[in-house]
């Protein structure tokens, strides 16, 4: 359940207003709509100009990775806020809180969001996006837009006004065709997806199209593992693993674990966790998918005719907040073995200080590693295929010694760069950046034009 105090609602007045405008004025003058948005756009760059302050919206959620990097920001000086605008509600068990959700529960919710929207364009300087297909305020509102002027009409328009826009790439068909990222060697993950044979989710032509749409808008780019192909050769796209932040307070293994999330006869086995988000969604009839359930399960089996403690454990629609108590009790983490990066479970599992199992495709690590070398020197995740990956679980299960070390590895690396504090360190570089950027736009005229 959501707070109530984060609902967004424009006050009676200005909704009522908002929609007499619509509805009775400006029904069909596109002419009245653009000589409106001409006049706001100088308002807001004056006011941009002479009234300037470090400020982001991170419109959108990404797990809650966005949540706990704008509470890092407000502690480095910045107005940082969250907009929640997504209408799923079997999503939300993924995010760990928000400053102001969208509802979608009233004929009218279109004109709380285009105040919201309006109101934005005064308040914040830098806008964050996420996820493929992402970048909006609501389907709703950007619907609205479109019937008045034209797709996407209030991104370009943030263009115009002189805003700097980020965006945090978020998968396999985010500005990559289906034709290249198959390609990828030694397995073609398309093979065993879902959505390989549905093109309204997948396809060369809805992914360069939002690519080609996405590199348009975006000023700085984030990425994490590589894929570089198609329109993530880009030259705004970076690898900046520190976006994927966690609080380590949050996911702190020495946190005690609430009776009813006590897994029974935890001391007696070997725990390895297994971790599909959107778990129905994502899988086959066959029960195949990316995450690799369909090679785990079978090997885990044949381990266990030596190892009869062992067990694995998959949760499925639990949120993420009493998840990762689950999770602190496991002793080995799977992730995907074929896909060729890791995901946010083995960064709640590093963070949580445990061993992680996952596929790191060479070609992309030396990609990350061009850009931080670091970063791959000190990655603690044990790589495996699915020739390898039975060997490398029975000897992380064999060995406690092993398995303690990798953890405290992990734990050490997740803070440095998946901790929330240097998300917060990282990002009033990237922002404050883009911010002198604009005021030099700003100086020679460019965003008046």
């Amino acid at each position: 359940m959501k707070q109530k105090n984060t609902v967004y609602r424009a006050p009676k007045t200005v909704s009522w207003l908002l929609r007499f405008l619509d509805t009775k004025i400006a029904k069909d003058s596109k002419l009245l709509f653009t000589i409106t948005f001409k006049l706001l756009e100088k308002i807001v760059i004056f006011k941009s100009y002479f009234f300037k302050r470090k400020s982001v919206l991170f419109a959108g959620q990404c797990y809650y990775n966005c949540f706990y990097l704008s509470r890092a920001l407000r502690n480095r000086g910045w107005k940082a806020d969250l907009l929640n605008w997504d209408s799923n509600e079997n999503s939300q068990i993924y995010y760990h809180g928000e400053d102001f959700l969208f509802l979608y529960d009233e004929k009218y919710s279109i004109y709380d969001h285009l105040f919201f929207y309006l109101k934005s364009l005064f308040i914040y300087e830098i806008f964050h996006f996420s996820n493929a297909h992402g970048i909006s305020f609501s389907s709703i509102l950007n619907v609205w837009f479109k019937n008045k002027q034209y797709a996407n009409f209030e991104i370009f328009f943030l263009k115009k006004c002189g805003k700097k826009i980020v965006y945090s790439n978020n998968a396999c068909l985010d500005g990559v065709s289906k034709t290249a990222f198959s390609k990828w060697k030694p397995f073609s993950v398309c093979s065993i997806c879902k959505w390989n044979e549905v093109p309204e989710v997948c396809s060369d032509e809805r992914n360069l199209s939002w690519g080609q749409y996405r590199n348009t808008v975006a000023d700085f780019q984030i990425n994490l593992g590589g894929n570089r192909a198609d329109f993530n050769l880009d030259s705004s796209v970076h690898e900046v693993p520190e976006f994927y932040c966690l609080n380590p307070d949050i996911w702190d293994p020495s946190l005690p674990i609430p009776n009813e999330l006590q897994l029974k006869d935890r001391d007696e086995k070997i725990l390895l966790y297994h971790g599909i988000g959107n778990k129905r969604l994502r899988t086959s009839e066959e029960g195949i998918n990316i995450h690799c359930s369909h090679i785990y399960f079978p090997i885990v089996d044949k381990i266990k005719k030596d190892i009869p403690n062992i067990e694995i454990i998959s949760p499925s629609d639990v949120p993420n907040k009493k998840l990762l108590f689950i999770q602190s009790q496991c002793d080995i983490f799977l992730d995907m073995l074929t896909y060729g990066w890791y995901g946010a479970m083995a960064r709640e599992a590093m963070m949580l200080g445990k061993p992680v199992i996952c596929f790191i495709r060479p070609e992309w690590a030396e990609s990350v590693k061009a850009e931080i070398p670091e970063f791959i020197e000190q990655l603690p995740i044990v790589s495996a295929t699915q020739h390898d990956v039975e060997e490398k679980i029975r000897d992380l299960a064999k060995n406690e010694k092993m398995r303690k070390e990798i953890g405290i590895k992990s734990r050490k690396f997740a803070i440095k760069w998946h901790g929330m504090e240097s998300g917060g360190k990282r990002f009033d570089e990237i922002y404050s950046k883009l911010m002198v950027r604009k005021n030099k736009e700003i100086n020679n005229g460019k965003s008046l034009q």
